[in-house]
């Protein structure tokens, strides 16, 4: 015994070095000594006006030769990234000016469209140095104190009227100022790159003929001549023959940023004071829901049960009305038991994915730094749930006294997914059609397929075997062989209203969170708020299951039994109000004029509400579910 405790203590001891030796968030640092060669490698191009990405390499700017392409983690591929090498490369910590990339002596009709088209539409260029994206800096002012934020990427060029009142024409970012901000450590003099700034500038280059590709002479930039790049010089404009050169400063800082804070620039969240107020808001919400359900289960609850249970004579309790009434019918297996088995399963399976992924995200582990881990962790958790789908499907399968266990198996593991994959392909097949390299490649599309039928399917089969072969639910009360008759329901409590009112208030603890969720994916901004992001989660929790139980108890209070589905639809309906609201913010917050564009959003849009309606109605099915049989079971029945 005194051996096992030993190891056991060992063991953890090991466990609590590694964890302290492994940094949260991100990736190891990386310690570059003077004059070592850094490369700068470009990511995709990125537009908020389209929402297609492309390649860098998809313009005609300068390539290196070979192209070669980064390693990309299934998130990666499926957000668009495509990192390759390029030519700028940076000594470290030593400052150059005008360093000349190449030359394109006359663009072409083809080159010039694809630049204005660009243009146009808003794109933006995306670079990253040793883990960090490139970033164009913006001041802000709070409370008189300048505070600097980040602006991801860079714009491909601009538009502007030369004359006044005349055309306008379209102008290329053709020379980068890249500040490279840096901490040194004072007794080794080793640096760590914190900071990857740019500022982009139009510039119409003027050199001395013959040009020289290897050392050649700009008279535009020359820091022999004190001539410096600015704005003030004639910009470079986009015009079929026009002669191209692109350039580049690098200037290096040292900042007291240390390495594990570098990211915090990036995500520096702008209205702090609006999160607050939204999880006030929802607090609010979950308070008044909790002081109903505790004066329906402390008050009214336990006022009937007493009193039913008090009764002596069958004619005192014919006298009775209310929710007692219908116990004999208040546990009869609802219609299309099968499909509600199937998504009450695939709804645990959701639960399950977000609370790990959440619990994940808040440690660190999902940091930006982390490209695609988000998007990969969800995949991978979804896949793993698979069995949770169905040990609960095949259990609430059972309890409705269902015999085709296979089919009902088959079903949880295909509706979801299936419906998910189907208009995935839709939309990939108009990304496709764009050239754009947000379309997943084959490769990719095969990994998707094998973790479905490879390893899903059969851990859903793996969890419905298991869930079968356990006894069945018993209800607390024998349900009757004659259906109890449903008096004529009021209009206030008729199914269509109440699942529509039911609706309101989990979405009305989340909208505000919602609103940061659809700015980080449609505006391509950081997402790294978790800690709100689990409190919401939590209070979207309590907010389902307390409207459902206050639901469902007037309904039962009507006589009316057929709660099952009802419960399930009824913060399910919370998802109507999430697509709407997506829909005002398409209409309202976003520039997108293109018709592909849009049925990506709303096809995106759509996926989301659908996974939101599966979850919260989950949720409600549960709570309602326990209610139910916790009620009956404390009543006394002959």
């Amino acid at each position: 015994m005194q051996t096992l405790a030993t190891r056991l203590i060992i063991s953890l001891t090991l466990l609590t070095a590694s964890a302290s030796a492994f940094y949260l968030p991100g990736v190891a640092p990386q310690d570059y000594q003077r004059d070592d060669i850094v490369f700068v490698k470009v990511n995709k191009l990125t537009s908020t006006k389209t929402q297609l990405p492309f390649e860098y390499y998809s313009l005609p700017y300068c390539r290196p030769y070979p192209i070669v392409s980064s390693a990309e983690n299934l998130g990666e591929v499926l957000r668009g990234d495509r990192i390759d090498n390029s030519l700028y490369q940076l000594e470290m910590r030593l400052d150059e000016q005008c360093k000349s990339v190449c030359k394109f002596d006359a663009l072409t009709t083809t080159q010039t469209r694809d630049f204005k088209a660009k243009i146009e539409d808003e794109y933006r260029v995306n670079m990253i140095l040793d883990n960090l994206p490139v970033a164009m800096v913006k001041m802000r002012e709070e409370e008189g104190v300048p505070i600097k934020t980040y602006e991801r990427g860079f714009p491909v060029g601009f538009k502007a009227a030369i004359e006044e009142e005349g055309a306008e024409k379209f102008f290329l970012h053709n020379h980068i100022r890249f500040t490279i901000l840096y901490h040194k450590d004072i007794d080794t003099d080793l640096a760590r790159i914190v900071g990857f700034e740019c500022e982009p500038f139009s510039v119409k280059h003027e050199y001395e003929a013959p040009w020289d590709p290897i050392k050649p002479a700009l008279d535009t930039c020359n820091p022999g001549h004190m001539q410096y790049v600015t704005h003030g010089l004639a910009p470079q404009i986009v015009e079929d023959g026009e002669e191209i050169i692109f350039s580049y400063d690098v200037v290096f800082k040292m900042s007291d940023i240390k390495w594990a804070s570098r990211w915090d620039t990036y995500l520096m969240m702008m209205d702090d004071q609006i999160h607050w107020f939204s999880i006030i808001n929802s607090m609010m919400i979950v308070l008044f829901l909790s002081g109903m359900v505790a004066l329906i289960m402390l008050r009214t609850l336990h006022r009937d049960i007493s009193r039913y249970n008090q009764l002596e004579t069958a004619e005192e309790a014919q006298e009775e009305s209310g929710w007692k009434l219908v116990h004999g019918d208040v546990f009869r297996p609802p219609g299309a038991y099968g499909m509600l088995s199937v998504f009450v399963g695939t709804g645990s399976q959701l639960i399950g994915m977000t609370c790990v992924t959440i619990i994940f995200a808040v440690l660190g582990f999902l940091s930006p730094a982390n490209r695609g881990g988000l998007m990969t962790a969800m995949l991978l958790l979804y896949v793993i749930m698979g069995v949770v789908n169905g040990y609960v499907s095949a259990r609430l399968y059972k309890m409705f006294k269902g015999v085709d266990w296979k089919v009902n198996t088959l079903k949880a593991a295909f509706l979801f997914p299936g419906v998910v994959f189907f208009i995935f392909c839709i939309l990939n097949s108009f990304i496709w059609g764009q050239k754009s390299s947000g379309a997943v490649p084959f490769g990719t599309f095969f990994v998707l397929i094998f973790l479905w039928f490879g390893i899903s399917v059969p851990l859903v089969f793996m969890g419905s075997y298991f869930g079968f072969k356990k006894d069945a639910i018993e209800d607390p009360i024998r349900t009757n062989k004659i259906p109890r008759q449903i008096p004529e329901q009021p209009w206030y409590m008729l199914e269509i209203f109440a699942i529509l009112i039911g609706g309101i208030l989990p979405f009305g603890a989340v909208f505000i969170e919602l609103f940061f969720i659809l700015t980080s994916m449609w505006l391509h901004q950081f997402y790294y708020i978790f800690g709100f992001l689990a409190l919401v989660f939590v209070i979207l929790i309590v907010t389902c299951a307390e409207i459902t139980i206050v639901l469902c108890y007037f309904q039962l209070c009507s006589e009316d039994y057929h709660w099952w589905w009802r419960a399930y639809l009824t913060s399910g309906s919370s998802a109507l109000y999430l697509f709407a609201y997506g829909t005002f913010y398409f209409f309202t917050k976003l520039d997108i004029n293109k018709p592909v564009s849009g049925i990506l959003y709303f096809g995106y849009m759509f996926i989301l509400s659908y996974g939101f309606f599966v979850l919260t109605g989950t949720i409600g099915f549960y709570a309602c579910f326990l209610f139910v049989r916790t009620i009956y079971g404390s009543v006394k029945i002959d």
